[in-house]
């Protein structure tokens, strides 16, 4: 049975992609974690036109070796309009952290702000994180599905894609509990929001293994699985998978996440790439910090860019493209936006 998309959100799904359907995205929509690791790099008084100058010139560096870049339009504007020619915005539309007046980690949408208002920003892509575990309380989650259904609708009724990042979290558990629960959370998460009545194209999600806590990626002692369980995670979320979902790097090493996308491949799963962003450029936190431009245009140069290119050999060598999942582009059935 061949999947149903409009037209508009197909054009502007492949803004986001290589032309053989991989995405290969940049992030650098950090707001508040950003602020505060510039200070913690010894920066003070972090304001807003150091916040835009890092974002632009991370971007500068980044959206000519990248697919699309994801930003958020608080500060990212400079970076969007300095962007790479043929390179995919993706502009975030969540408010940093989460509301912490209630329970569940819920979240909120940026004042002023809607779909339509961001695509005439230049968006062609919008990004929504929730912070979400399908074995969490009812309650606290259909909140959260009805904030998605509620962005899906918009991004459909705009034409645009929407990209989901539903990240887990555990208030009352240590970082290993959290690591043995992961595997079936992120199988949970592609299966609810591969449901049509959210409207996502593409899910951005964890590895279904903490590499931390993997053995065979970066775990150590207290490891709780290993690349055999690892694989069969995969399996689990690709078998789960109705829509083209994308990993992100949620900070680990370049080195780190070159074997994940390795072992990833040698699995032989359909994943259509990644949205990668502190992997490649957290260096130039310390750099910017304490040398200012030139600096972090030196850290760019030396290892940013480097390191763009050696995630893009990963992704060419194991990803596949987005509509793999579908059957084929072929298998794609176009109506009018």
């Amino acid at each position: 049975m061949s999947h149903v998309m409009s037209r508009a959100v197909f054009d502007a799904l492949n803004t986001h992609a290589w032309s053989d359907g991989v995405i290969a995205a940049a992030a650098m929509d950090q707001r508040g974690s950003l602020k505060r690791a510039l200070e913690s790099a010894g920066m003070s008084e972090v304001n807003d036109a150091d916040l835009r100058t890092f974002k632009r010139l991370v971007v500068e560096a980044l959206s000519p070796h990248a697919s699309s870049v994801l930003l958020d339009p608080t500060w990212g504007d400079e970076a969007a309009a300095a962007r790479a020619d043929g390179c995919g915005l993706l502009y975030a539309y969540e408010k940093s952290g989460y509301d912490t007046r209630t329970e569940g980690r819920q979240g909120e949408l940026l004042p002023g702000a809607s779909v339509r208002r961001l695509v005439e920003g230049g968006a062609t892509g919008i990004k929504l994180l929730v912070y979400y575990a399908p074995d969490h309380a009812d309650d606290v989650n259909d909140v959260k599905h009805a904030l998605v259904e509620r962005v899906g609708a918009e991004c459909t009724q705009v034409g645009v894609p929407l990209f989901l990042e539903p990240v887990t979290y555990d208030d009352d558990a240590d970082a290993v509990t959290t690591a043995r629960r992961r595997p079936e959370r992120i199988r949970g998460i592609v299966e609810e929001f591969s449901k049509d009545r959210y409207g996502v194209d593409v899910l951005k999600v964890e590895y279904p293994v903490d590499p931390k806590f993997t053995t065979g990626l970066a775990g150590g002692s207290d490891a709780v699985h290993d690349l055999e369980a690892a694989r069969d995670a995969l399996l689990a979320v690709d078998e789960a998978a109705a829509r083209p979902y994308i990993f992100l790097s949620a900070g680990v090493d370049m080195g780190v996440f070159e074997t994940m996308l390795g072992h990833a491949g040698e699995t032989g799963i359909d994943f259509a790439g990644v949205l990668c962003g502190r992997a490649t450029w957290k260096g130039g936190i310390a750099a910017y910090a304490q040398g200012g431009a030139d600096a972090l245009r030196r850290f760019m140069d030396d290892e940013g860019v480097p390191n763009i290119e050696t995630l893009n050999r990963a992704i060419a060598a194991n990803a596949k493209p987005w509509w793999t999942v579908y059957g084929g582009r072929d298998a794609i059935r176009l109506e009018p936006a």
